[in-house]
């Protein structure tokens, strides 16, 4: 009150200081009412029906990540690029239990299959250690400028939640996938495969069935007796016990069926060929592919010719997959790192993927050739220091 009555008989004109807040944010605060919210999708059946039963899913998660993971992050301290700076040491080794390969192909491996990764710095000032958290345990806690306050982490019954720091910096990174309707959680491959992945899967439950079968499609038994008559419960029920015991399973296969007098075999389900049953699970593992972003050629699919060659098709994998999802990681640990460390900046060295060196060797050429540029301006154009 003193500073403001002093303000207002000087006629000095007293300024708040600035604010800047989004101005969608109040809409947020009020879709979410302040509550955690559990991420808006059953992450363990789809990582049971999808990575742990499909084996197309597994491979294009393994390839993804695997092939993400084996690019490495450089850092850049005031331009110039350096492998002895703390954040360097820290990406190189960033816990005690894993190495840098192995902490960021868990993270990727999380992007495919929930959408959403977390990682979260443990140290007083500067991050000492990296962590990443499992998808399936974090919850977002909205503020009330309905961006993340907070993050809750829950195992067996228990939680934890991790806050922002006095300054403002939140210790924990949120990387995800854009999703369409859903403010605070990603969109994950997985679930966009959701239904090819459902009929991939039932070919091959269909599959293993047939040959549990001893690989002859179902049909009946037709009692050709007088008018009128049928078979009696028990007659009919040992008949059942005798079929099931003596024709079914793959020991049994190829067991001729001996039928008593009356009897007659009638064939009644479709055959392989007239469900298409081949062509349509490939379809279906195409489609799957196609959400993740993985060219067929690279899966053994057959039927599928898309790409020339098997090279064309890797390089495509890696300039249209991998090299954004790296490019984006990177982007995320500067802009949430770069705080702590002040002037370092996290890229990605794309030129130690051999699937990309035939079309870097193209640049060079075509920038050799340009005499109207300068060495420099070479230089800039092909992403390279001084």
């Amino acid at each position: 009150m003193l500073d403001w009555r002093r303000a207002f008989g000087t006629r000095r004109r007293v300024v708040a200081p600035e604010i800047k807040e989004s101005r969608s944010g109040p809409l947020i605060a009020f879709a979410s009412g302040g509550r955690a919210r559990w991420t808006p999708r059953d992450y363990a059946s789809l990582a049971s029906e999808g990575f742990a039963k499909n084996a197309v899913v597994y491979r294009c998660v393994r390839m993804i990540a695997e092939a993400a993971a084996a690019t490495p992050l450089q850092v850049f301290a005031d331009g110039v690029r350096t492998d002895d700076h703390p954040l360097a040491r820290l990406l190189a080794r960033p816990n005690p239990e894993q190495s840098g390969a192995e902490w960021l192909e868990g993270l990727y491996g999380a992007l495919q299959t929930a959408g959403n990764a977390y990682v979260e710095a443990a140290g007083e000032d500067a991050p000492d250690e990296l962590w990443s958290l499992r998808p399936d345990r974090m919850k977002v806690v909205p503020g009330r400028s309905g961006w993340p306050e907070a993050y809750e982490y829950s195992v067996d019954g228990r939680s934890i939640r991790i806050g922002r720091a006095a300054d403002g910096w939140m210790p924990v990174l949120h990387l995800k996938l854009f999703h369409p309707t859903d403010d605070h959680y990603g969109f994950s491959p997985l679930e966009a495969a959701a239904f090819a992945i459902d009929v991939h899967n039932a070919s091959g439950a269909w599959n293993k069935a047939l040959l549990d079968n001893s690989a002859r499609p179902s049909g009946a038994l037709v009692f050709a007796g007088g008018d009128g008559e049928r078979l009696t419960g028990d007659q009919f029920a040992a008949l059942k016990a005798q079929i099931d015991e003596a024709h079914t399973g793959a020991t049994n296969a190829g067991r001729p069926l001996v039928l008593e007098g009356g009897m007659d075999w009638k064939p009644m389900s479709w055959t392989p060929a007239d469900m298409d049953f081949i062509a349509g699970k490939h379809a279906a593992a195409r489609e799957i592919a196609l959400a993740f972003g993985v060219p067929p050629q690279l899966l053994g699919i057959p039927g599928d010719a898309t790409y020339a060659n098997y090279r064309e098709a890797n390089a495509a994998f890696w300039r249209g997959t991998v090299a954004p999802l790296v490019r984006k990681t990177a982007a995320a640990l500067t802009g949430w790192l770069g705080g702590r460390f002040p002037g370092v900046r996290v890229e990605a060295d794309l030129d130690a993927s051999p699937a990309l060196q035939p079309e870097r060797e193209a640049l060079w050429a075509r920038l050799n050739a340009a005499s109207f540029l300068t060495d420099e301006e070479r230089r800039r154009m092909a992403g390279v220091g001084e």
